[in-house]
């Protein structure tokens, strides 16, 4: 299952998660997070019960955004026990994020 996080979710959603949590930060009116997306829902899909992953429109959420740095997109930023552990930023392989997850 594919999370929406927003600003004001987020504290609850992600950093007081019990389980790691992959943020996905995107604009609609990005190509390369378009390009993104159907590897996001899958490994949403792959990773439900042992991941929360989703989504955090940048557009809507500035402050998640500004609190983490986010200053291209896609950029996809893991949690786990509300800290920080990875991310990586761009268009990058399904492989590349599925290893990210599983060194989580």
């Amino acid at each position: 299952m594919e999370y929406k996080f927003t600003d004001a979710n987020f504290e609850r959603d992600v950093l007081q998660a019990d389980l790691p949590v992959l943020v996905d930060f995107y604009a609609d009116w990005c190509v390369p997070c378009k390009m993104m997306a159907p590897i996001v829902k899958e490994l949403a899909e792959k990773y439900d019960g042992r991941v929360r992953i989703g989504k955090l429109n940048i557009d809507e959420n500035p402050n998640v955004t500004m609190k983490y740095g986010v200053m291209s997109i896609p950029t996809f930023i893991l949690f786990n026990n509300g800290q920080k552990t990875g991310s990586v930023t761009g268009a990058v392989s399904k492989n590349e994020l599925d290893s990210m997850l599983q060194n989580r």
